[in-house]
């Protein structure tokens, strides 16, 4: 199976918005990402629009009607704006084929834990069945915890995406390979669960091969921070063609 490469244009955003003269380009840096092969986009909308702001949203959806064979994820917390951002896509008629719920609050620097079972079951499974009736696949954002992939299903979800900062802080310890069994056994109790296997955070040029030879079944990475790093230094095509051969190995 071959995994994904979705492209996270948060930082670009960021970037872009300390001054108020439109570079650099969201859109631009999406075009050149897509153009060197990447799969898809991903982009994260907060409430307070510190990077990817609600035309973002809709500019790049607006973009991608023109790569009917790459993928649109819209990540957030459900509970602050994402639906609102994911319900405007679907009604204009706008491509948008997965949302990641995240549970991040509203001032967080960075996402940092994933959704909690049973805690947050009751409150995420009409969310859950309102993205289903907009048309739209569903992942969520999980701690690499085996035991929790099956409660995660049972509330309806399509995909977890495993939160991998654990995994890239132990890269190069004597712990490497403890949190990359830990990553395996929670993606194959996903996989057990009939859950699909998404990963992301702190995926980079260096950990990224070994983490999709290890763990089984990874359908997508998202990746954005190391990413737009190394185009800073690589440009956007070499550096989508470095990662997609790691992915390749």
């Amino acid at each position: 199976m071959k995994t994904a490469l979705s492209v996270n244009l948060n930082k670009v955003a960021l970037v872009r918005n300390t001054r108020h003269l439109g570079i650099p380009s969201v859109s631009r840096a999406a075009t050149l990402c897509l153009q060197a092969g990447a799969a898809g986009i991903t982009v994260h909308p907060r409430p307070d629009a510190r990077h990817i702001r609600a035309e973002d949203v809709i500019d790049l959806a607006q973009l991608l009607q023109a790569w009917p064979d790459r993928e649109y994820n819209v990540e957030g917390n459900p509970f602050h704006n994402l639906m609102d951002c994911v319900a405007d896509l679907v009604a204009r008629k706008l491509p948008v084929h997965q949302v990641t719920f995240v549970p991040d609050s509203e001032g967080q620097f960075t996402s940092d834990h994933g959704w909690v079972f049973p805690a947050d079951a009751s409150r995420l499974t009409p969310l859950i069945e309102q993205a289903h009736a907009l048309g739209l696949r569903v992942s969520l954002f999980m701690d690499a915890e085996s035991e929790a992939m099956a409660a995660a299903k049972a509330v309806g979800a399509d995909r977890v995406e495993l939160y991998t900062e654990p995994y890239a802080a132990a890269w190069g310890t004597p712990e490497q390979d403890t949190q990359l069994q830990r990553f395996a056994r929670a993606a194959q109790a996903a996989l057990d669960a009939g859950l699909g296997v998404n990963a992301g955070h702190d995926l980079n040029r260096d950990n990224l091969a070994a983490f999709v030879r290890t763990v089984p079944g990874v359908q997508e990475v998202s990746i954005g921070h190391a990413l737009i790093a190394d185009a800073l230094e690589l440009g956007y095509a070499a550096t989508i063609k470095a990662y997609l051969d790691c992915l390749a190995k």
